[in-house]
């Protein structure tokens, strides 16, 4: 039986769209849902915050009647003109293990960008850095996080089977923390702030309205990470859509910001406890009861780990050594609360200085995954 797709139009589309995978996942342990307000925020043909500069379509896939898979296709004006390339994005790709059901929802996202005279493929990616984005190709029987995507095997076979090849890969990182912070951190943390002349500076709710400290933080996200992989720098009146909101709910004991002599912002860690778990224990939906685990994980009762969500250094402050202070700063304060691993976001294989962050921890690399491109097909004339 042929495959039918349908493009989401409604509000109901859309909560379908942003569900299907709580079904597709439903027995599996190792899927974490998203939050379900966040998705539906961000994937609104109307409101969503990248709206501004990328043009998108969500389509839904039906198989003998049953919702069998979903993809959004997307194209990133302002990454295309940054990167001086022509690229349709797809993400928010999930389906069963069909291939006329990939192969349907995939012909969507062709569509899609030959509209816009689009030369390649490219995915899983979001609309902005801010999106989950890259497959996962190693690490299906770990635990996932809030930030980043899990997806079954089969999906990189049904890709390599279309004739995607490798864009990108990331890997991530569980770091183990001892229960004292090392010796030599210690010292370096010390003759770093004097050397650079810097200091931690605690934040406060009050601090952070008073200072709009979400745009120095978002000013200096653009900086740090301009360079990495498809990234787009964002309008600083984007600040508020992007982190005005997660930096009213995060438990500010888990940030750590790092400012000179003259008070600015040069080198910042957000990290939140684990609520893997809580996401799971919710289904990602905060009602009616969702929202007692997700405050509870987050506030009452730790997690023994927590998830290091942004990490960056000001480029003119890369080779100071800061890190080690942002880092001596975050690990002190987790063996106090007996955080016992924190597991890095997605890290791009190529930053080795990154990866080299944790030579003073015991790591291991439990997840890579993986962006894949392909030139778009564009039929016969």
């Amino acid at each position: 039986m042929p495959v039918e797709i349908k493009k989401v139009l409604s509000k109901r589309d859309l909560r379908t769209f942003v569900n299907y995978p709580e079904a597709l996942y439903k027995n599996n342990p190792y899927y974490v849902p998203p939050l379900v307000f966040d998705q539906l925020d961000t994937l609104d043909q109307e409101k969503g915050a990248a709206q501004e500069f990328c043009k998108s379509a969500l389509f839904l896939a039906y198989k003998d009647g049953v919702l069998s898979g979903r993809v959004a296709a997307i194209v990133n004006f302002k990454a295309n003109e940054q990167w001086d390339h022509k690229e349709v994005r797809f993400g928010w790709f999930d389906f069963i293990d069909d291939a006329q059901v990939a192969d349907a929802l995939m012909e969507k996202v062709y569509e899609f960008g030959r509209e816009y005279g689009m030369e390649s493929v490219v995915g899983p990616l979001g609309f902005t850095d801010f999106d989950p984005e890259g497959m996962l190709i190693a690490g299906y029987d770990r635990l996932s996080t809030m930030a980043l995507i899990y997806n079954y095997p089969y999906y990189n076979d049904h890709l390599q089977r279309m004739g995607f090849d490798k864009d990108t890969d990331w890997i991530e990182y569980k770091i183990f923390l001892p229960e004292q912070l090392p010796d030599r951190l210690k010292r370096v943390s010390s003759i770093i702030k004097q050397r650079a002349n810097v200091h931690i500076r605690p934040l406060t709710r009050k601090i952070i309205r008073k200072e709009n400290y979400g745009l120095k933080v978002f000013k200096l996200i653009n900086e740090c990470y301009k360079d990495l992989y498809n990234f787009t720098v964002l309008p600083d009146h984007m600040a508020k859509k992007y982190l005005d909101f997660y930096l009213s709910i995060l438990d500010l004991r888990y940030l750590s910001m790092v400012e000179n002599d003259k008070n600015e912002l040069v080198a910042f860690g957000v990290t939140m406890p684990s609520i893997a778990r809580a996401l799971q224990k919710s289904r990602g939906k905060l009602f009616p009861f969702g929202w007692w685990h997700l405050l509870k994980s987050m506030f009452i009762k730790h997690e023994e780990g927590v998830e290091m969500l942004l990490v960056g250094v000001r480029p003119d402050y890369q080779n100071s050594g800061i890190n080690s202070l942002l880092f001596a700063d975050l690990f002190d304060k987790f063996s106090k609360w007996g955080v016992k691993w924190a597991e890095t976001n997605a890290v791009l294989e190529d930053n080795l200085k990154n990866q080299g962050q944790w030579k003073d921890f015991e790591n291991e690399c439990v997840k890579r995954r993986r962006s894949y491109i392909k030139k778009l097909p564009y039929p016969n004339v």
